[in-house]
């Protein structure tokens, strides 16, 4: 099953036309999307948006991005919330949670906090997390040795083939979407080419990290299906095979998603 494994749906670029975008992944082939938060204010958003049609997923989490303007109870409102959805089939893991070295400016003691906070509340419930991870691979690899969460996708992974493969090791896929497109990638082109096939997972981060062909454009989950054949062609095998295979990746590390419908 082609799987669009981190689209932020809910964001004010698909308000005018998101039905139409989710029809659009329909007619491309892809089966299912899956929708993180990125702060306490649209935890209620992607849950609603996730039960609006089928085939649509959601994590919950506080973005790095986003905890210089989180309040410090919205990490108990965070667990409140995980409780809760725990029932919930289309709930599927922790995210997106992580660190950004990359932005200036931002709070690193700050973020490191409120990503402690986030794994061991993915620890506590079993549930996979789906990681920002910008500049801060490493950091981010000794904190989950230290809470040992139980796996989930590295998002936009851009470290170096020994990172990947510490990853790997602990129970996650990495995903790759519009960044793999250009050529002048050259280090994420390599990894999607020569990582074995069972640490892949395909994304598109739609609305933002639009593949090549799109120049600048909007993204959207329908370019999964380019971007899966993207990968393909770098690995010299057929769309066909990778796309059943990062699948399969995908319902691996986020086992909740099994339980969702496709997308109709």
């Amino acid at each position: 099953m082609l799987i669009d494994t981190h689209c932020h749906l809910d964001a004010a670029e698909f308000d005018a036309d998101r039905d139409r975008v989710v029809d659009a992944a329909i007619a491309a082939g892809v089966g299912l999307i899956v929708v993180p938060a990125v702060d306490a204010g649209n935890f209620a958003t992607v849950r609603a948006l996730a039960h609006s049609r089928p085939g649509i997923a959601y994590a919950l989490g506080i973005h790095p991005m986003y905890v210089d303007r989180a309040r410090d109870d919205d990490l108990a409102s965070l667990g409140r919330e995980v409780e809760a959805a725990i029932a919930d089939p289309r709930f599927v893991g922790i995210g997106e949670i992580g660190l950004d070295h990359f932005v200036p400016g931002l709070d690193r003691d700050r973020q490191l906090r409120f990503f402690e906070a986030q794994l061991a509340l993915a620890a506590e419930f079993g549930l996979p997390v789906i990681l920002h991870l910008r500049r801060a691979q490493d950091a981010i690899l000794k904190q989950l040795r230290r809470y040992r969460p139980p796996g989930g996708i590295a998002h936009s992974f851009n470290g170096s083939a020994q990172q990947a493969g510490q990853f790997v090791d602990l129970g996650f896929a990495l995903g790759f979407g519009g960044a793999m497109t250009f050529d002048r990638a050259l280090r994420i082109r390599g990894l999607a080419a020569s990582l074995p096939a069972r640490a892949l997972v395909v994304e598109t981060d739609a609305p933002d990290i639009p593949p090549a062909w799109l120049a600048g454009g909007r993204n959207e989950p329908a370019e999964t299906a380019r971007i899966c054949a993207e990968l393909a062609a770098l690995r010299g095998e057929s769309p066909e095979a990778v796309r059943a295979q990062t699948g399969a990746n995908a319902l691996r590390v986020l086992p909740r998603l099994a339980g969702v419908a496709p997308l109709a």
